[in-house]
C-alpha cells in the first residue's frame, strides 16, 4: 500500500510557518515507520512553501532524517484544504 503522510500537525508540532522550530512527535513517527517496516510505501506530502514560494524540500528532507523518519519520497505543492473527500477515504 501507499501512504501519503502530512508533516506539520501530523508528525510534529509547528507554530505557524516556523518549520525550523518544529517539534517531532516520536510516537506518531514510530507508527509511520512501522508501516514502512511492514513494506508499505511512505510519501511525506507537505504544503511547506506554497504561500511564501520558498523551497523547503532539502530542509524538510534533512529534518525528517534527523527525526528518524523512514520514507520513500517527499512531495511538496500539497494543496491547502480543510477536508478531502475521496472514495478511498470516506463515503458521503
Amino acid at each position: 500500500m501507499t501512504y501519503y503522510v502530512d508533516i506539520d500537525g501530523t508528525i510534529c508540532h509547528t507554530e505557524g510557518n516556523n518549520y525550523t522550530k518544529s517539534r517531532p512527535w516520536p510516537d506518531k513517527i514510530a507508527k509511520v515507520n512501522e508501516l514502512f517496516d511492514q513494506g508499505h510505501r511512505i510519501t511525506y506530502w507537505t504544503s511547506r512553501g506554497n504561500s511564501s514560494g520558498k523551497d523547503w524540500r532539502e530542509f524538510t528532507k534533512r529534518q525528517l532524517i534527523s527525526w528518524g523518519c523512514k520514507f520513500d519520497e517527499i512531495l511538496t505543492e500539497k494543496p491547502s484544504y480543510d477536508f478531502i473527500i475521496d472514495d478511498k477515504m470516506t463515503t458521503l
